[in-house]
């Protein structure tokens, strides 16, 4: 019986170290990346810091999609209160894709991505003069890799301050 036990405990440990990390959707979009991130004095009011890591500057896309998602328009709600409160402040909206698919194909989606931002952030308020648009396509990766978890992360428009 001590042994069964005993081999019931390691196959549970051994399926244990098999799990891989969270797929994609159990990260929350938009979130600061992991680490502990700029302490609240390092955060300059009106930066791109502290949009990135106090409201979210990023979007996530289904694969060859470009539709906005509910968590998306949530943070493109962020986005848009935070632009209000520092109106000077001028973005830079990025389209970026999964390597899968020609360069040609992916500039194009890129740039459907950055413009479905854009036009919710517009809808939202933000005069549309305050938000330039580039797509990089697959041109340039946010995370190298081939697994599923790294082309979900490169599905993505990101707002920078410009």
């Amino acid at each position: 019986m001590k042994m069964k036990m005993m081999g019931l405990a390691a196959s549970l440990l051994l399926l244990g170290a098999c799990a891989g990390p969270p797929p994609p959707s159990a990260a929350v979009p938009g979130a600061p990346p992991p680490g502990p991130g700029p302490s609240a004095r390092a955060i300059t009011p009106g930066s791109e810091a502290q949009l990135k890591y106090r409201v979210g500057d990023r979007v996530y896309f289904a694969f060859d999609r470009s539709d906005i998602s509910p968590e998306a328009q949530q943070i493109l709600e962020r986005q848009a209160a935070w632009l209000k409160r520092y109106p000077n402040v001028v973005v830079r909206v990025e389209g970026h894709c999964d390597k899968r698919g020609t360069r040609a194909y992916n500039l194009a989606l890129g740039e459907r991505r950055a413009h479905a931002a854009k036009s919710v952030l517009v809808a939202l308020g933000i005069a549309p003069s305050r938000i330039g648009l580039i797509s990089y396509g697959k041109d340039r990766p946010i995370v190298l890799g081939d697994t599923e978890r790294d082309y979900a992360l490169n599905r993505v428009a990101i707002t920078r301050v410009r």
